[in-house]
């Protein structure tokens, strides 16, 4: 810190950034040279010999030796760049230099080069060189017209040029194999897609002299888990080799396809989604080649490969090198062991060609019998079959086993039964078709899948052990004998493992989304390969881009390349090199290996890196935060600084990387660049300290990554690997475990993510905090603390950490200094579960730094400033989340040292692992009132519940239904199930535990664990609440499970009970009990089914209307009481096509038909209308059948007994005693329909002949017979005795007791209430949605109208007339639930069976008593409405004018069918007319008749017929608008506008409306006859008769007959002697007129 406040204390005065320092070497005698520019530089690129710069602005500078310039300056010092005026007026925003070529990229994505072009690297054909940057188009050929491609990213060799678009695919151009491009003419001139990484994600490109680099994120789980190969596609080798030893067989998965590409036999690649593949290429190991069935077909010519023989490095680089061909011994001999993956899908043929091949080879490895036996079982077919899901490595252990017969069986059932792959942690990659869950042992004895084969898959994420064994190639040796096989391998193969989880999560965060850099990335490499920089572990080059192995799951951030070495660095600012270079400049020991971690001192943490021709530059973090520079490879002496770079004679080379003593001259270095023998360092000075606050925070990250990084790898990894781990834990520690893994991979991967994020903005220079993701997305990190915390908190409490101290010593001995020191405790003899809860809370610390760096981050910035306002709140949320964090620590350390000393016995059933302790009474403090002596009460207050503890027992109440009211000396406590009073010791403690109980239930009704729950907490908890409960006692509700709302420890309001014998109900309640609207499922015993209850509750029962289908398939739809059909209802008993379909509609008393009802019985075709008792017929009542039969009388137990009246069809009538159903028995009087009748005894069934014993009598011709009509319907029900239940509910409905006898205003309260209530029960219930219009009819509806008190005058009249047609209208309101009822039971009772024209007379005087009963409701709810008959005053104030007013003017006088009948009659209307027209029948046919024979006649001829005065006849009439003159053989056209008029009674429905018709119609007449005569012309009866008659001859009504009974029978009695009397009256006299007219 020292050094970082000098260094801060000499920048802040200079205030300079962007500062560009370069040198060549290194030797203590170096000295940087500042370059001097008026504009901050923001990147530079380094080629051999020169260099390009861009400041800020997006100006482009050039420095170095520039031949291509031609006759400009051809050189230019470092010190003195100069300005490429070619792109001015053009915005920058990055650079890149080749070996002797640069390009510019602008805001646009546009590229520009410039320089040497001899290869195509500037991508502008027919120029050797291109002295000025000029435009390079990146086309998409694949779209009409081609589109240009916006590229994001420039990179640059010696003979070609990357680009990474926007689409994050790869463009290539120039000359050689390290373009990845599948071609084999040079240059390319033109950029070109590198087919081989489309469909993937590639993050960032770099070029070396000869080679070429790609980060690539991996792909998705899903994406990479594909069946594997059995052979390389390329050079069709076995992926697996088997070789045979003396006592022992060796299996070996090391394989290289030596070109890097694989080629299937079909010519077709495999790509991404929606991508063109290339000419038989494999796209990459991770999407791996799908396995075929048959074996590969025989290797064709290879793709070639361009050999540049000439490796100088000056422009004198030989032009397009030989094409070679690599011939397959080539092949076959660059084959070397590596880390390869076993397992995926094999194929199922053996790994020899025949099986005379098989006898063969068996007869090497054993004697003659064992061969011919196991030659036998493998010819016979009998042999280890190997699924699909298998891998073909088990198919060469199941040939092994073979050969050496039983001697490997259990062998390979051990391997089996581990199945050579399930060592691999299940959700990180694992392979289709095998089975993850398992992990394994020791590494020897460990096949992983962490490091996948080549050619196969790229391991998409990291796995546990993916630090184990790196970089060497397994094998597995299976011993030869038996009792060599591993006792240990058997018996762990059949021991439960611990399921772990992975310690990097599979796709990240998914709520990080693309805020943060991904860690989950894989490096791919291409090109030439002879000094290793590939890192494929061989010096072969690769004609298309293919990932390296080593790196996979090593989460690299950034590579870079030299000319001939390259560099990766990754998030645990770790270096990985790959290069064999004949100077060995970067200390690389061993040329077989792939790649090497660079070794620094331990503390110093790499964070950007620069690579050069022979040398690397590091800038990394050093003791201050203060960055440092390290440089390794070749030194560049000062003699031999101006040398040709191909000369080595003058140099040495570092043996490591060297700390370069000038660099804390520089001041905060953001980036370091290398290129031929160059370094560039670009630095900032610290402006305020807010450069140094920036470099901390990065700092400080990549510090803290590091160190979760260390726990995960010498702690997390080896106490998972430990056999003993699951037995020591046990599994619900075992799950708390895996858990916390899971937690603690999360957040370690955010932390490498965030730390990458910071590195990235300092490297790109992007200085503003607005950058910051925790500081804009807070809620990712706060989050990701708190699961953590709560995953850390649950495994403490459960006693984990104590559980895992034992296999914890085992492993790390009695001296766990790495523990100590990970955990960074300096306490002495510290108990090992105390280091590890230590050890996992020390992510916690890291929250105070976060708001340590954001307040001094504030600090730069004016205390007024929104900057700082977002600092500080950033600050504030990271304080507070760590002090909760800290509570909710002490809590679990708290809960875990009770449950020590809680009792054994209950501990099981209440330790939980969220449960935390606040209180408990083991100190008396509490004790229970009225408690006995020796009684022992505990009461533990938790943070979800209650708990009172007894001897054996204990009972808890969540907090969430608990109620509590505090008393003078303790408190009441009320439970779902229990009330009891808590006294307290002192006051002092009472007011303890009441604050104790109002914060926990204040924090289990806002969620607890919320960061900062406890901020706004209220003085008290709402009483409403919403919990579930299992109720234990209540024998109702036993064992039932109650989740919804609570009021004062009851459920209230709306909930959900189930029962566990599968009953559930779903509805509201009130006090602990089923009240209001519920919906209740109870499934049958003795049916598969289940009985639906939907309807209205109270006190938990059914109660009130609502519909029930039975299981037995019964619908009942009615009034409930008590659980049981009580009042008005409907049962359907089966469907039509069932054996016993019937339907009754009527009133029930507790679950009995009882009152008047209907029943139709569709199988006998029967249907009764009459008195029910006990569900059986008694009492008067009427049936009708379908075959005309029509009977009323007495029923007596569900028989016809008794005097009835029967007839038939043909109007036989039979009136006397009945016995049984259609049988009579007794006297009676047998009347024939043409008069004649029987009276005496009759005995018989109806239909099946009768006996009589008495007269015959045959009437006089002059008797008359009107008495035996009038007698009809005198033994049925009385219409005011029908449905009497249906009014009365209706009278409770507005809560009086009986009819009329109640209170107005309760009443109307009492609509008021059910129309809310119906709309908010409708409101909550999506599938009961109502129309707007329907709504606000119910709004208009609620208000409580002024019409019902005060005088009625007509205003009010036709107010409350509207009132009733907007409240019948719906069915929500008391009287529209009545206007429904009714017309749903007239309309069962009079159609179907029903429509029997012998009830006529029935259905109209029911009509009426419906009228009396619902006119005798309005009145109670309009008290000064007028009685029937009643005058309403005239407005008019002339007394005279009301002394003469007509008392038969229907607006003048109140009547209930004026006031009803609009609003019931046309719902009526379909079923009572249907029964006038069969009553009307054989009198309309006559009227129709003669209608259809007279309006055969035209017009004049009509007219004179019926008698029609010349003075009346029409003379003209309108015809299209024109007089058209009245001849003879006009038709239909006189007085048409009358006949029209009179056609429209058919469509009316009330007798009101119909008779208003009927004078429209003599108004039309009278207009048309006063046209033609005197303005004074008064009819008379005999004048006007003639003219109706045509007039009502020329409408053609067909059933006037039925309109005329009609109107007769329902016509309002006030009218019947007034103007519309009279007009009826001529109406019915024309219609007799017609039936007997005659022609002549």
């Amino acid at each position: 810190m020292e050094c970082q406040r000098k260094s801060s204390g000499e920048e802040d005065s200079s205030g300079e950034r962007g500062s560009l320092h370069t040198w060549k070497g290194y030797s203590y005698s170096v000295t940087p040279e500042r370059v001097l520019l008026t504009r901050p530089v923001l990147q530079a690129a380094l080629g051999t010999r020169h260099g390009v710069l861009l400041v800020e602005g997006g100006q482009v500078y050039s420095f170095g030796e520039f031949p291509w310039k031609q006759s400009q300056v051809s050189e230019v010092g470092p010190l003195k760049p100069v300005l490429e005026s070619a792109l001015s007026g053009q915005r920058v925003v990055a650079v890149a230099a080749g070996s002797f070529h640069s390009g510019a990229l602008t805001e646009d994505g546009g590229v520009h080069m410039w320089g040497e072009n001899s290869f195509g690297q500037c991508g502008l054909s027919s120029l050797t060189v291109v002295p000025n940057p000029t435009p390079v188009a990146v086309l998409d050929p694949d779209t009409s017209p081609p589109h240009t491609i916006r590229v994001l990213e420039l990179a640059c060799g010696e003979q070609h040029s990357l680009a990474l678009s926007a689409q994050h695919e790869v463009w290539a151009w120039g000359s050689g194999c390290q373009l990845g491009l599948v071609t084999t003419i040079f240059p390319v001139w033109k950029p070109q897609k590198v087919e081989h990484l489309a469909g993937r994600h590639v993050l960032q490109v770099a070029c070396g002299a000869f080679h070429s680099l790609a980060l690539v994120r991996c792909l998705p789980p899903q994406v990479a888990r594909r069946p594997l190969p059995d052979k390389c596609g390329q050079c069709n080798q076995l992926l697996y080799t088997m070789t045979d030893k003396e006592d022992h067989v060796i299996i070996s998965d090391s394989h290289y396809c030596p070109l890097g590409v694989e080629l299937l036999a079909e010519g077709e690649a495999r790509l991404g989604p929606g991508r063109s593949p290339p000419l038989g290429l494999q796209s990459s190991p991770s999407e791996p080649l799908l396995s075929s069935h048959t074996s590969a077909s025989a290797p064709g010519p290879h793709p070639s490969i361009t050999e540049h023989t000439d490796y100088e490095r000056g422009r004198t680089v030989a032009q397009n090198g030989e094409v070679l061909t690599t011939t397959d011994s080539d092949i076959s001999a660059a084959g070397t062991d590596s880390d390869q993956t076993v397992g995926g899908a094999g194929s199922r043929n053996s790994p020899y060609t025949d099986d005379q091949a098989v006898k063969e080879y068996l007869k090497k490895l054993s004697d003659t019998s064992v061969a011919e036996e196991t030659a036998k079982m493998t010819i016979a077919g009998v042999r280890f079959q190997v699924s699909s899901a298998d891998s073909a490595l088990n198919s060469l252990v199941s040939s092994c086993a073979s050969a050496v017969g039983e001697r490997v069986v259990s062998t390979y059932e051990a391997l089996s039964l581990k199945k050579m792959i399930n060592y691999y942690y299940p959700g990180v990659g694992g392979v289709a078709g095998v089975p993850c869950g398992v992990p394994g042992g020791p590494a020897e004895e460990r096949v992983r899948l962490e490091e996948s084969m080549q050619g196969k898959k790229s391991c998409s994420t990291g796995d546990i052990r993916e630090e184990e064994a790196e970089g060497l190639s397994r094998r597995l040796s299976l011993p030869g004998l038996l009792s060599q096989v591993s006792p240990r391998l058997l018996r762990r193969a059949s021991r439960p493992r611990v399921r772990a989880v992975p310690l990097t999560p599979v796709g990240g965060l998914p709520e990080a989304g693309e805020l943060l850099p991904s860690l989950q990335t894989e490096v791919w490499s291409w090109g030439r390969g002879e000094e290793g920089q590939l890192g494929h572990g061989d010096n072969l080059p690769r004609l298309q881009p293919l990932c390296i192995k080593c790196l996979s799951s090593k989460e690299v951030v950034l590579v870079a390349a030299g000319a001939h070495h390259s560099l990766a660095l990754t998030a645990q600012s770790q270096v990985r090199n790959y290069i064999i270079t004949p100077h060995g400049n970067l200390s690389l020991r061993d040329s077989s290996q792939l790649c090497e971690h660079l070794c620094l001192s331990e503390g110093i943490r790499v964070w950007d890196v620069g690579a050069g021709a022979q040398h690397t530059l590091l800038l990394a973090d050093g003791d201050c935060y203060q960055p440092i520079l390290y440089y390794s490879g070749q030194q560049v002496s000062e003699g031999a600084q101006d040398s040709p770079q191909d000369q080595t004679e003058g140099y040495s080379y570092t043996q490591q990387p060297v700390l370069l003593p000038f660099c804390m001259n520089l001041g905060y270095v953001s980036g370091v660049f290398a290129g031929g023998q160059s370094c560039v360092a670009l630095a900032d000075r610290n402006v305020m300290g807010f450069i140094v606050s920036l470099h901390e925070l990065a700092a400080a990250e990549r510090k803290f990554y590091c160190k979760l990084s260390s726990v995960k790898n010498h702690i997390l990894r080896p106490l998972l690997d430990l056999e003993s781990l699951s037995t020591a834990l046990g599994p619900s520690s075992t799950v708390l475990l895996r858990s916390l893994v899971r937690c603690y991979s999360r957040l370690c991967h955010l932390t490498g993510q965030h730390s990458a994020s910071l590195t990235a903005n300092l490297r790109r220079r992007r200085r503003e905090f607005k950058s910051l993701v925790m500081l804009e997305h807070a809620s990712i990190f706060l989050d990701t603390y708190n699961e953590y915390c709560c995953s850390v908190g649950n495994f403490l409490v459960m006693g984990g950490f104590q559980a895992l101290a034992k296999p914890s010593l085992d492993f790390f001995g009695k001296c766990p200094e790495l523990l100590q020191r990970l955990a960074e405790s300096s306490e002495e003899n510290i108990p090992l579960s105390d280091l590890l809860v230590t050890l996992f809370y020390l992510p916690m610390r890291h929250l105070h730094e976060y708001g340590r760096l954001l307040l001094k981050l504030g600090t730069c910035f004016e205390v007024s400033s929104v900057d700082y306002q977002k600092l500080q709140d950033g600050c504030s949320k990271f304080e507070a989340l760590a002090l909760h964090l800290k509570r909710r620590r002490k809590e679990a350390e708290y809960t875990y040292h009770f449950w020590k000393s809680f009792p054994g016995k209950m501990t099981d059933s209440l330790r939980k692992p969220r449960r935390r302790l606040i209180c408990e009474s083991s100190n008396k403090a509490l004790t229970l009132q009225n408690s006995g002596r020796f009684s022992v009460n505990w009461f533990i207050l938790f943070n979800d519940a209650l708990v009172h503890a007894q001897v054996n027992t204990a009972s808890h109440s969540s907090y969430t239904e608990l109620c509590y009211v505090p008393s003078r000396h303790g408190l009441k406590v009320i439970s779902p199930e229990e009330t009891f009073t808590l006294l307290a010791c002192s006051s002092m403690e009472k007011a303890k535990w009441l604050r104790s109980i109002n914060q926990a239930v204040d924090q289990a009704m806002s969620g607890a664990g919320q960061s900062g729950s406890g901020a706004g907490q209220r003085a008290e908890p709402p009483i409403s609440r919403t919990a579930s409960y299992t109720f234990y006692k209540d024998s109702r509700l036993k064992e039932a499970t109650y989740e919804g709302r609570w009021l004062a420890g009851k459920p209230n309001g709306r909930g959900m009970v189930k029962w566990l014998d599968g009953r559930i109900y779903t509805g509201t309640f009130k006090n602990g009990l089923e009240d209001g609207f519920g919906d209740y499922v109870m499934p049958s015993k003795t049916l598969n089914l289940n009985d639906h209850y939907q309807g209205h509750w109270k006190e938990g029962k059914m109660h009130g209307i609502g519909t029930y289908k039975y299981a037995t398939g019964e619908l009942y739809e009615g009034s409930f009481q008590d659980n049981t059909r009580h009042g008005h209802g409907m049962l359907r008993s089966g469907t039509l096509n069932s054996s016993s379909p019937s339907v009754f509609i009527g009133q029930w008393v507790h679950d009995k038909k009882t009152g008047y009802g209907v029943f139709d019985d569709i199988t006998r075709g029967e249907k009764y209308m009459g008195m029910w008792q006990d569900d059986q017929r008694q009492g008067t009542g009427v049936i009708v059948t379908q075959f005309g039969l029509y009977y009323e009388g007495a029923f007596n137990n569900n028989k016809m007994q008794g005097t009835g009246v029967l007839l038939s069809e043909d109007n036989t009538t039979y009136e006397g005693e009945f016995s049984e159903d259609w049988t009579l028995n007794g006297k009676g009087v047998l009347t024939m329909p043409n008069g004649d009748y029987f009276e005496g005894s009759f005995t018989g069934e109806w239909g099946s002949g009768l006996k009589v014993t008495g007269s015959f009598f045959k009437p006089n011709l002059y008797d008359s017979d009107g008495d035996k009509g009038r007698a009809l319907g005198r033994l049925a029900v009385r219409p005011e005795e029908k449905w009497r239940v249906v009014f009365e509910e209706c009278w409770m409905r507005l809560g009086c007791e009986a009819p009329g006898q109640g209170e107005n205003q309760r009443a109307w309260e009492n609509i008021a209430v059910a129309l809310t209530t119906s709309r908010r029960q409708h409101r909550d219930s999506p599938e009961m949605n109502l129309s707007r219009t329907h709504n606000r009819t119910l709004e208009s509806l609620e208000f409580i109208p002024q019409q019902h008190v005060g005088p009625v005058t007509m205003e009010k009249y036709d107010s409350i007339r509207r009132y009733l047609i907007k409240a019948c209208d719906t069915p929500l309101h008391p009287l529209g639930r009545l206007m429904e009822t009714l017309v749903a039971v007239y309309r069962m009772t009079y159609v179907g069976v029903g429509a029997n024209r012998r009830l006529l007379l029935q259905a109209v005087n029911e009509i009426m008593s419906y009228l009396a009963r619902i006119f005798q409701l309005v009145r109670f709810l309009f008290p000064d409405l007028p009685d029937e008959g009643g005058a309403i005053p005239e407005p008019s104030s002339d007394p005279q004018d009301k002394k003469d007013s007509n008392c038969a003017d229907t607006q003048h006088v109140v009547s209930s069918s004026a006031l009803l009948l609009p609003v019931l009659l046309p719902r009526l209307y379909p079923p009572l007319f249907t029964l006038y027209a069969l009553e009307k029948e054989r009198e309309d046919d006559v009227y129709w008749e003669c209608v259809l024979r007279l309006n055969k006649q035209p017009d004049v001829a009509l007219l004179a017929f019926l008698g029609v005065q010349h003075k009346f006849w029409p003379i003209s009439v309108p015809v299209l608008g024109e007089k058209t003159e009245v001849v003879s053989s006009t038709k239909d056209a006189c007085f048409a506008s009358a006949t029209e008029t009179l056609q429209q009674i058919s469509t009316t429905f009330t007798p009101s409306d119909k008779l208003q018709v009927i004078q429209l119609t003599f108004e039309e007449i009278t207009k048309e006859v006063m046209s033609s005569l005197e303005d004074n012309f008064l009819w008379s009866m005999d004048d006007l008769f003639p003219v109706f008659l045509y007039v009502v001859l020329r409408a053609r009504i067909r059933n006037l007959g039925s309109e005329v009974s009609l109107i007769e029978d329902l016509m309002d009695p006030c009218v019947q002697h007034g103007e519309h009397g009279i007009m009826f009256t001529t109406l019915k006299a024309c219609y007799y007129q017609i039936q007997h007219e005659k022609t002549t």
